[in-house]
């Protein structure tokens, strides 16, 4: 250990005592170019956040994934239950796609996006300090006996992040039953929903938890990111890192200005930190990349007349004076590997169909002769089920491709069916002449009922009869 206070143990983390209990960070408010960004940008993430379930695309709402009836839409888009392959293309995608940007930008997920840094950042933290005040005094508020004004500031701190975590739960709800049909159910009494009233409940005891107390431990201990991003970054990788060139001898209590370089030791970048550790120790797991240390760092730079960037985004081989590769070979496999899954989900998204329709043999034999006049016909029985999950149309057009001489015979046609399941009879009536050797196969087209009448699915039939 070094003899100043802020200096971290070399062999556990800033957030552990040594006997492995938790010690609480307090991380000194910073201003600067970086931090200001930071929070347009974490505003900007929250509002859409927010927006997003109350805005409707085609008449549904933008995201709804309503699990219930196994209906996702996404920016117009449905997809059913039976889409499920397609979640495949989806997490490979996600996996490939972080991996892409931690290869080039480092942990910029963790710093500027990641659910856990922005709303602790954007919400909870602003709320900590409104009502405790700056770093220093909240740590004295915790350390200080229980009094009123202890109690009260507590009391209020709380109501406002149960309040926070409400809205955070209900808006994360919303994406899943509808925002407002969330807002008509939460007019009633819970009793008539009462599931969804303990999921969201749930919802806000985990919000609560995680972002109101459990905060930069979950980055530390749970999240399984950090751990494996290191194989994903090499030294052409953008990072948030400390120029050891320009640093380094740091200064040393009684020493002349001459005698050390640009880093006087003085903890501001540590004390910033919200995961506590220091990143003059190079590159470490449990750094998020949020930006805080540039900006402390700059500050203290600005005051001693030294240029600003001792900390700043850079590549390791920046550092050594060598120029970085703008793609290396890691940055390509991951985006021709998104390449590849992007045009195979697009491939299976235009094969999917809201309507899926099974042909069955409808007697229990397989023809029956009928006379009509002095003429003998053979009549083929067939039972249609559809299978209907879109809202594009209410009827389909039945139609027998290029056989003239098969006539086909429906209670209705243009034939109503319905979202969900419908059954339909269909008969073909033809002359025993029609068939080779007893049987024949025709083609049953199903159209679109409107003026150009689209085919939707062509499904093949084989008819029987009497052989000759």
């Amino acid at each position: 250990m070094g003899k100043n206070p802020s200096e971290l143990h070399d062999e556990r983390l800033a957030t552990t005592d040594s006997a492995g209990h938790r010690v609480y960070l307090y991380p000194e408010d910073v201003k600067g170019k970086w931090r200001t960004r930071r929070n347009y940008f974490y505003n900007f993430l929250i509002a859409i956040y927010l927006i997003l379930p109350w805005i409707n695309i085609g008449g549904k709402q933008s995201i709804l994934l309503d699990i219930a009836k196994r209906e996702f839409t996404i920016f117009g888009a449905t997809f059913y239950g039976h889409d499920a392959p397609l979640l495949i293309f989806f997490f490979l995608g996600f996996v490939f796609l972080i991996g892409f940007i931690t290869s080039i930008w480092g942990r910029i997920w963790c710093g500027w996006a990641c659910p856990q840094t922005v709303f602790i950042d954007a919400i909870y933290s602003r709320i900590e300090k409104l009502i405790e005040g700056p770093a220093r005094k909240r740590k004295k508020l915790d350390q200080a006996p229980w009094n009123f004004e202890k109690v009260w500031k507590k009391t209020l701190k709380w109501t406002l992040f149960i309040l926070a975590s409400m809205h955070i739960a209900h808006s994360f709800i919303g994406y899943f039953v509808g925002a407002r049909e969330l807002i008509d159910i939460t007019l009633h009494s819970p009793s008539e929903n009462m599931p969804l009233f303990v999921t969201t409940w749930i919802t806000v005891l985990i919000i609560l938890f995680d972002f109101a107390w459990f905060k930069e431990q979950f980055c530390l201990i749970a999240c399984p990111y950090g751990r494996f991003q290191a194989v994903m970054m090499d030294e052409n990788s953008v990072n948030v890192i400390y120029d050891y060139t320009r640093g380094e001898p740091r200064r040393e209590k009684g020493q002349k200005k001459s005698e050390h370089a640009d880093c006087i030791d003085c903890f501001a970048c540590v004390k910033a930190c919200p995961t506590g550790i220091d990143i003059r120790r190079g590159s470490q797991l449990e750094c998020i990349a949020c930006t805080n240390c540039i900006d402390a760092c700059d500050d203290i730079m600005n005051h001693i007349g030294k240029p600003e960037g001792l900390i700043r985004y850079d590549t390791e081989l920046a550092l050594e004076g060598k120029k970085a590769k703008k793609f290396s070979v890691r940055n390509i496999v991951y985006l021709i590997s998104l390449a590849i899954l992007l045009i195979g989900f697009i491939s299976q998204v235009r094969s999917v169909n809201d309507l899926d329709v099974v042909l069955l043999r409808g007697s229990k034999t397989p023809f029956k002769m009928v006379y009509k006049g002095n003429q003998k016909l053979v009549v083929n029985h067939f039972k249609l089920d559809f299978d209907y999950q879109g809202n594009e149309f209410s009827s389909v057009y039945f139609k027998i491709k290029s056989a003239r001489d098969i006539k086909l015979v429906t209670p209705r046609n243009p034939y109503p069916i319905r979202k969900g399941m419908t059954k339909a009879n269909v008969f073909f009536r033809f002359s025993p002449n029609s068939l080779s050797k007893g049987s024949r196969v025709i083609y049953l087209q199903i159209l679109k009922p409107n003026g150009d009448k689209r085919i939707i699915k062509e499904l093949e039939v084989r008819l029987v009869g009497p052989i000759k």
